[in-house]
């Protein structure tokens, strides 16, 4: 499936990153684009309707939020997870966008 970074903002997260998390990234990436909405745990997890999130693990977890639309990913944001649980405005932000694309 074809994968289309939604703004720059997420460009400039991921390539903000530690050399071997910009690496585990693109990797996850690749991943979600060979395996498309097949790919599961521990790489990609559902959040809410068509809202998902990549899961990226090492040093820092990072998660990045994506949906399915018209055929196509769009990754809309990302964080650095700090705690157990996914902040509400992590999910917030990433519903917004969502929301900016229909």
């Amino acid at each position: 499936m074809e994968i289309r970074i939604l703004d720059e903002a997420l460009e400039k997260f991921i390539y903000s990153l530690e050399k071997s998390a910009i690496a585990k990234t693109l990797r996850v990436i690749d991943l979600l684009e060979e395996f498309g909405d097949k790919l599961g745990m521990p790489h990609s997890k559902k959040i809410t309707g068509n809202l998902f999130e990549l899961r990226i693990s090492g040093k820092q977890e990072i998660r990045i939020f994506y949906a399915f639309r018209e055929g196509k990913i769009i990754l809309l944001c990302g964080f650095i997870k700090k705690t157990k649980k996914t902040p509400e405005k992590e999910k917030k932000r990433a519903l917004e966008k969502l929301e900016e694309l229909t």
